[in-house]
Order: structure tokens, then sequence, then C-alpha cells
């Protein structure tokens, strides 16, 4: 029998980058002195927070970023690395709740966030496998291959935004995957390796002058005078404003933002090296690639040619447990849609938070006093940065105007940070996969 390595449990991008379980940083991390006061004190270390430090430093502020843990080392190196075009909410159902004026604005904000992350990386030399390869959107069923026929003429008249349809008979030209009923094809969608991106972020903010301080979790934050005062193990720190760019990894020391932001498990694994004719047979094109699902799957080839596999395994929080029970599901869900790969080892399996709101808009504005920004839906990569230099922008006294601003963001009716409804909104999807 053959022998497989051990599964590692961290994510395949952070050992692209020297890591061993764990995610390496790329700034020096600074004790943060009791009493320190900056212009700005942001939570969270991924790309919101990140970015809005590299804007804020950029124009003169004093800055920190405060992450409970390795800078990136959440759902900023813990994704797929799909910059996706559009947002979480289909066109359809964009027209159909804002009318078309306003669906339109939405949809160009996702466009206009696609070209600052290009702009960025080009600007900040981020070595970060950035390239334009497109997406493809698979079938799962004969009815949503007429839904995207209905999809590309909308796409088209409304939003001026080119897609194609490829047929069931032709669709091995980009996908190898059996069970499909044909595909659309959008041109504009990016790759990245998230882990190079988040460290190239990091190191970006540090040159603008950013303090970067790691393993500082924030346990409060409280008013004092006219600033806020936050407290973590390593010392209290003073800032005028405080921006709250936690996403899915909100937790109680934010309470506001934790009842409007819903972390959500998302689980992937990601197979050994494949060999080149087997990489070619599964994605041709090599595209940033997901299925119609409600409970879908993205899938994507690395640069090395490993297959990783990803999807809403389980409809929770990750756990240790559910992350066990998610590979294993994985692997079957993969191994269905590409039978060759049976007998292909997994060698990482990992999990990480994503963050959905009730309406599945990402939102940013200002909350009782502190500045926030979240709620990507799983499509971050690109609009966290975007939001982030954008909160940024309205923190340093810019036009506070904007399609994504929401200052009066509503709670989750009663929720209060432990999304207990979960397992009921997993069952519903469920069905409606069965049924539509």
């Amino acid at each position: 029998m053959k022998q497989w390595a051990p599964l590692k449990s961290h994510p395949y991008w952070w050992d692209t980058v020297g890591g061993v379980d764990s995610l390496p940083s790329p700034v020096a991390s600074p004790q943060v002195e009791l009493g320190q006061r900056f212009d700005v004190a942001i939570i969270g270390g991924g790309y919101t927070g990140l970015s809005a430090a590299r804007r804020l430093a950029k124009a003169g502020a004093s800055v920190v970023v405060l992450d409970r843990g390795a800078v990136g080392a959440g759902a900023s190196s813990r994704n797929a690395g799909q910059v996706l075009t559009g947002l979480k909410l289909e066109a359809g159902t964009l027209v159909a709740r804002y009318g078309a004026n306003r669906a339109r604005e939405l949809f160009d904000v996702s466009r206009a966030a696609l070209s600052a992350l290009e702009r960025l990386v080009a600007d900040e030399a981020i070595d970060c496998e950035f390239e334009r390869t497109g997406h493809l959107q698979a079938a799962a069923k004969p009815s949503h291959y007429r839904a995207f026929e209905e999809e590309q003429g909308l796409l088209a008249r409304v939003f001026n935004h080119r897609v194609t349809l490829v047929a069931k008979a032709d669709q091995t030209s980009e996908l190898g995957a059996r069970g499909y009923h044909g595909l659309l094809i959008d041109e504009e969608s990016r790759a990245i390796n998230p882990a190079k991106y988040v460290r190239g972020l990091a190191a970006a903010a540090a040159r603008a002058g950013a303090v970067i301080a790691e393993e500082t979790p924030v346990t409060s934050i409280t008013r004092s005078g006219q600033d806020w005062q936050l407290a973590t193990p390593r010392g209290g720190v003073h800032a005028h404003d405080v921006l709250v760019a936690t996403n899915g990894y909100t937790d109680g020391a934010a309470p506001a933002l934790q009842r409007r932001l819903i972390p959500i498990g998302s689980y992937i694994i990601t197979t050994a090296p494949l060999p080149a004719p087997v990489a070619a047979r599964v994605l041709p094109r090599r595209r940033m690639a997901f299925d119609s699902r409600h409970f879908l799957h993205y899938f994507r080839l690395t640069p090395d040619n490993r297959l990783l596999f990803g999807g809403r395994a389980e409809f929770s929080a990750p756990t240790l447990e559910s992350a066990a029970r998610a590979e294993g599901i994985l692997r079957r869900a993969m191994v269905a849609m590409l039978p060759e790969l049976a007998g292909t080892s997994i060698d990482y399996a990992w999990s990480g938070h994503v963050a959905f709101t009730r309406d599945q808009m990402p939102h940013a504005g200002r909350m009782d006093g502190m500045f926030y920004a979240g709620g990507y839906c799983g499509h971050g990569i690109a609009m966290a940065t975007h939001l982030g230099e954008l909160i940024a922008r309205r923190m340093g006294g810019e036009n506070a105007d904007h399609p994504l601003f929401d200052d009066h963001f509503a709670p989750i009716p009663l929720y209060y940070g432990r999304p207990w409804f979960l397992p009921i909104v997993g069952l519903y999807y469920r069905l409606l996969d069965w049924t539509s």
C-alpha cells in the first residue's frame, strides 16, 4: 500500500513563505508600551487593517496595528487566492433588490476594487503570483446553465460586463470534471498567493510608518476623554480613532460589530503535486473555479500543480472536530468530481473563518464612535483591501459618500456572537441545492 506523507493542518500557502505550522512575520513585532498614544489604532492585521494602516501612515498619521496572532494568519492567508469579479450576490439578485442603477453602482465598486488591488501590487512591488486567469462557474444542474444564459444577458445589458458560456458538450476545453452541465466564463478574475500578498501588504504598511504589533490581542476598548483606551496583555494603547478590522474573527472586545458579522467555517484541502498531464486535464486554462450550488465547492491549481479544493463542508465555525470531518467530506467530493484523483494524496487540510452579513453585502462605516469594515462573504481579497483604504480616507477627513458605507448597520435579531442558527441555515441551503 502506498504510504502518504502526514497530513499538514496549516495552510499550504504558509509553506510557500517559509512557514512551518505558523505564518512567519514579515516585520519586526515591537513591544507596545503602556500608555503609548497613536492617532489611529487598528484592530486586526489582515487585508482591511493593513490596507488602512498603509493609507493612514502615508498621510502622516501615527498608526498601530494590533493583531491577536501573527499578522495575516487569519482568513487573509487561509483563503483560496481567488480574486473574483462581482460580489457574493449574483447580478439578478442585485437588480431585484436595489434596482438597476444602484446595482450597477455596487458592481462597479467590485471592479474598482480589482483595479485598485492590481495597482497596489504593482506600486509596492509585491511578489505574490498575481495574474489574470479568469474564473469559471460550473452549472451543477441543467437549470443552472439556463440561469447562466439569463445572467449573461443581464450582465451585458445592465452592467456592461461580458461573460461567455460553454455548453456541456464543449466544457472539457475548460474543465475536466464530471457532473456539470456547462460553464460561465469571466475573463476578469485573478489569482493570487494570499500569504505572499498579505506579507507584502504588511511590509508596505510598515515602510509607510505603521507600527505592527503581533501577539497583541485587544481585550477591551473604552473611552478615555477624547481618546480611546485599548487594553492588551502587553500594555495599554491610547488612540484618537479606532478601526475594528477583525471580520470573521471579531470577538467580545467589539460586541456591537460581533452582532453584525457571522463567522462561518470554510474548509480547504490541497493535494500533492499532480503530474502535468493530469493538471492540464483538470483545468486546461488554469482558471479559478467554483460551482453553482449554495453549498458550493471552489477549486484551483497552485503554481506547483496541486489541486486546492474547498467549500462550506460544514455550515459552522471551525473546530478541530469539524475540520477532521470536513477533510473527509471534501476528499469524497473531489474524487466524485475527478475520479482520476482517487489515488492522489492530500497533503494539507485547514480551515478559517469567513464573515457573512445578514444581507450578504460588505459594510463599512462608523459605529459607537469607532470605525469598522468587514462582511466580505467570501469575496474579500480585493474588496477588503479596497474598503480598508476607503475607510482610511474617510478617517482622514475625505468625502464619506460611498455605496458600501453604512453608519446604521443593523444588528442581527437574537444574535449576540454565537451563531446558533447556522445548522438551520445549512439545512435550508442543502434543501435548496436538492430542489432548485
